[in-house]
Parts: C-alpha cells; structure tokens; sequence
C-alpha cells in the first residue's frame, strides 16, 4: 500500500552500474519518502548517488532492483511510451547548465514540453519570473540567472505534481543563485509544488525545509 500523502516512494531501491567486471552500486537499497508539499535538498559528496537518485525519481533511469512509486504508481510497469508521457504530465526538471535550446527564444523554450502550446500561459509563467520583457530573446542574450528563471518556468509549463531540480545554482554567482532559491521557496510555500534539489551548496540546502545526505549509495541522515 502506498501512502497517498507521498509523492516519491523509494523501496530498497538498488541501482548498479557495471563498468568492465567492476559493479558499481550508485544507489544501495535506497528507502525515502518525499511528501506532497515538501521542498527537499540531497547533499553528499560527488560519487554519493545523488544524481543517480534523481534520475531514478524523474525516470529518467530505472532501478536494477526494488520499486520506486510516483504518485502511487508503480514507475517499473510503464512502457517507454507512457514513463515519457508520465515524465511530462508529472514532473518538471530544473538543470545545472539550464539545457535550453540555443535556436529558440525564451518564450519557445517554455512551450517546448507542450503538446498544445498555449503561449498566454507561458508569458504569465515568464511574468511571474521577472522576464516580462524578454520572450523574444534567445539564451545567449540572457544572464545565467535570466536562463534559469527560463528553466523554471518550462519546468512548470505542465503544472507537475514534482519539480526535481539537479545543482539549479551550481552555474551561478552567489546573488543570482539566491534569486533561484528564493523563485523555488515561494513555488513551494504559496503554490503547494513538492521539489526535489540535488546540491552542493549549503546555502542552497537552508531555503529547503529537509536535508537528505548521502554517502555511497546510501541515505545516511
């Protein structure tokens, strides 16, 4: 039985990479529950199983072993077909290099996970980022942090039940990286968006109401 509460449930998640004869366990037995409404960061050192664990709850990667549910759902019984249709109904995702289409302007980068684009909703997404000014603009005629903002509001194009963001501030100087933080801490206090950052950064980790670390596959605190 799946607690309705969660969002994320990780059960004894185990996932192995092999590299020649070596097996690399990236995650090991990984037990997490993430509630609806929740803003958490993961921290640990590179090689922890950070990233890894992200691409499990995007399903971006599955696991080797054990079940990961998504809004209850059972990500291991999904086709090809319906994990991308379940990735863009369900969750949004917020890059370190922003991962924005160099030909498109900031307006097209949002509607880009649409299936019907609705531009009146991307430029109040755009709007509400301070970038009212900008939907012609193409990313290399934006800051970094003006790039994020961009990143955020295609994450949220979809209305996601998750956000899952991997080193948002990582590209950016401590002031733009505190605006970042700041956009994601009143997507969660006033519009209810459950987010997921992986981070570096320990000032990043103080906006999230939880901190999970991890070392070597494992959750240790």
């Amino acid at each position: 039985m799946n607690d309705q509460n969660n969002v994320l449930e990780f059960k004894d998640v185990r996932k192995i990479y092999r590299m020649g004869d070596e097996e690399i366990n990236a995650l090991d037995g990984v037990n997490l529950n993430i509630k609806n409404g929740s803003f958490t960061s993961i921290m640990g050192p590179s090689g922890s199983g950070k990233s890894t664990l992200l691409h499990v709850a995007g399903i971006l990667d599955m696991p080797t072993q054990g079940t990961l549910l998504l809004n209850g759902k059972d990500t291991s019984t999904l086709s090809g077909k319906e994990q991308a249709k379940f990735r863009r109904s369900e969750i949004g995702f917020v890059f370190q290099r922003f991962n924005l289409l160099p030909q498109l302007s900031t307006l097209e980068n949002v509607l880009l996970p649409m299936i019907k684009p609705d531009p009146d909703k991307a430029k109040e997404l755009l709007d509400k980022m301070g970038l009212n000014k900008k939907y012609k603009k193409l990313p290399n005629q934006l800051s970094g942090g003006e790039q994020q903002r961009v990143s955020i509001a295609r994450a949220l194009i979809n209305n996601p039940s998750l956000i899952l963001a991997d080193e948002p501030t990582g590209e950016l100087d401590s002031k733009n990286a505190e605006v970042i933080m700041s956009i994601l801490q009143d997507l969660n206090k006033n519009e209810g968006v459950t987010i997921i950052i992986v981070t570096h950064n320990p000032l990043a980790a103080e906006f999230t109401d939880e901190t999970i670390e991890m070392r070597d596959g494992n959750i240790i605190g």
